[in-house]
């Protein structure tokens, strides 16, 4: 029998519905509302079936034991420093090792933008499973949900929530790891390149390093990063150049050498390209 809380020494806060539904109408809080919060320390016998959706996302962090959970992909194993994302509006189901029962951070949040937000950033239910390369950042942000949470169900506190709350998923949809550990790869890659911004590299040269194929590497840079590999090499060195355009009094052609451009005509054609303006009207420009 699956037991939803009632967990010695935990944590839980339930936000009034009549609440919920005033902040989600309500400037400033509209766009994200953490409903649900709290921490289950060693939850024997925790879990819920959910066969109806509900309307909230739901994070659930493993911090200790295990646990398991379902979507309609099947079922995921759970293990301690990982991740549960269940997105709204899907059944699923969830709960603890007999053996081994979890401690849990958790909460549930609700928002107009949150659905297209997560399947944006892959947190789906064919994948509801991920290990986050920094366990303590991620619980760190699931206490400051909680703690603002515990404080008032005022205005002021609800945005702390929730900023913390968007910070975590934020952090979470960066950080998409790989089973395979391709995503590793492709990040010390992009790593690579953010370290040389002013050197002449190519895909073949990257994925020669990562012994890959260039098209198979090609395509999973531009899953992970999003971008292409050249036009995310070029969005770096526009980036130093705006920042040596906006810091500095050095010429074009000094800067376009900087960032990997030993033609200063061709880098200013692309830096128009992007910018819509050449360095010298940029640098022009009033900012700040």
């Amino acid at each position: 029998m699956l037991i939803p809380d009632g967990f010695p020494g935990q944590r839980m806060l339930v936000l009034a519905r009549p609440r919920v539904r005033e902040f989600l109408n309500q400037p400033g809080t509209s766009r994200l509302v953490v409903t649900d919060c709290g921490y289950f320390p060693d939850a024997q016998s925790h879990g819920r079936n959910r066969q109806l959706p509900i309307g909230q996302a739901i994070v659930m962090v493993c911090t200790e034991g295990r646990g398991w959970c379902e979507t309609e992909a099947g079922h995921f194993d759970v293990e301690a420093g990982e991740v549960v994302i269940l997105p709204p509006g899907h059944p699923h189901a969830y709960g603890a090792d007999a053996v081994e029962p979890w401690t849990l951070w958790w909460l549930h949040a609700a928002g107009p933008e949150l659905a297209d937000f997560l399947s944006a950033a892959e947190m789906g239910i064919e994948r509801p499973v991920r290990r986050p390369s920094n366990l303590y950042q991620v619980v760190s942000l699931m206490s400051e949900v909680v703690q603002r949470m515990e404080r008032d169900s005022t205005t002021p506190s609800m945005l702390a929530a929730a900023g913390a709350a968007w910070h975590l998923f934020a952090l979470l949809s960066a950080d998409i790891a790989s089973s395979d550990g391709t995503g590793e790869l492709i990040d010390q890659a992009a790593e690579y390149l953010r370290a040389h911004v002013d050197e002449q590299i190519s895909v073949a040269d990257l994925a020669a390093m990562a012994r890959l194929s260039t098209s198979h590497f090609g395509a999973l840079f531009k899953k992970r990063i999003g971008y292409p590999v050249l036009q995310y090499h070029t969005q770096l060195r526009m980036a130093r150049a705006r920042e040596m355009l906006d810091t500095t009094d050095r010429g074009i052609s000094a800067i376009a050498t900087e960032v990997g451009y030993p033609d200063a005509f061709y880098f200013a054609r692309q830096f128009k390209k992007v910018h819509g303006v050449t360095p010298r009207e940029y640098r022009s420009q009033h900012k700040g």
